[in-house]
């Protein structure tokens, strides 16, 4: 494969659309945070019936002003990279296609208009717009944290769902003949989580002295169980921060971002950066 020339009009498109070091890339993505957040609150206006009956016609117009531009948007993003699958694949370029597609579906399905809110995660490109990439290494050491924590959090929900299950049968044990809340095990079930989690809704409670003292047990083991799984991830966290800088460069083959500040290849394809 021929390695693609910088000065031809895929890589000047690809400088505007996906840098943003260059001045013309940043104006770009500012103007493209300008339209998607206003595209996004003209979707929630449009859902206040009052509004909506006032300004339909208004609305529709924006709407299709804002699917046109994040249409051809799209397409662009689609046509500069040089292997579009890998981009139209990764989280941006889905987000960029849920973008679009609801204005189309609304044609047939009137509702489906209300999922254009998810343009809102489009906002995200704001961390690399305003050179804050620094946060999505922050980010990443958080999933990466959960990740490692994974297993344990996995058995400690288990210990839980077990826990609750035998406190809502003692409930109902205690409570179902005098309180006619604690109808059946799972309602006791339901009340055990709502109170272990100090939710405390008081839809459901106890009336007789027993089940008033295990419901006092229960919100003191409320407190200690929600400390679990914050000391297990916070310990994977604490172990794990390692800190590091990404560059806000995007590939020219894949279009994805996150690399290292002296990255020389792509992590996602392997291709060079900075073709030649």
């Amino acid at each position: 494969m021929a390695e693609p020339n910088e000065n031809d009009l895929r890589g000047r498109l690809h400088e505007i659309i996906f840098e943003a070091d260059t001045p013309a890339g940043k104006l770009f993505d500012t103007l493209l945070l300008i339209l998607i957040s206003a595209s996004v609150v003209v979707v929630m206006l449009e859902s206040v019936e009052p509004l909506q009956q006032k300004y339909t016609r208004v609305f529709s117009n924006l709407e299709w002003g804002f699917t046109a531009f994040f249409t051809v948007e799209y397409l662009l993003r689609l046509y500069c990279v040089i292997r579009p699958w890998r981009y139209a694949t990764s989280f941006f370029g889905i987000v960029d296609l849920l973008a679009v597609v609801p204005s189309y579906l609304a044609l047939v399905l009137p509702t489906a208009q209300y999922f254009l809110i998810i343009r809102a995660f489009r906002l995200i490109r704001i961390f690399r717009i305003f050179k804050m990439a620094h946060f999505i290494t922050e980010g990443n050491v958080i999933i990466q944290a959960l990740r490692a924590s994974r297993a344990k959090i996995t058995v400690f929900l288990t210990f839980v769902s077990l826990l609750v299950v035998i406190i809502g049968a003692l409930m109902y044990l205690i409570e179902g003949g005098s309180n006619d809340s604690f109808s059946s095990i799972p309602r006791g079930v339901y009340w055990a989580i709502v109170t272990l989690t100090t939710v405390g809704y008081g839809d459901i409670t106890p009336t007789t002295d027993l089940g008033q003292f295990l419901s006092a047990i229960v919100m003191i083991m409320g407190y200690a169980i929600i400390a679990v799984p914050t000391g297990i991830v916070s310990a994977e966290f604490v172990s794990g921060y390692q800190k590091s800088k990404v560059s806000t460069q995007a590939c020219r083959y894949c279009g994805l971002e996150g690399h290292d500040h002296d990255a020389v290849f792509c992590k996602y394809c392997g291709e060079r950066l900075n073709p030649k």
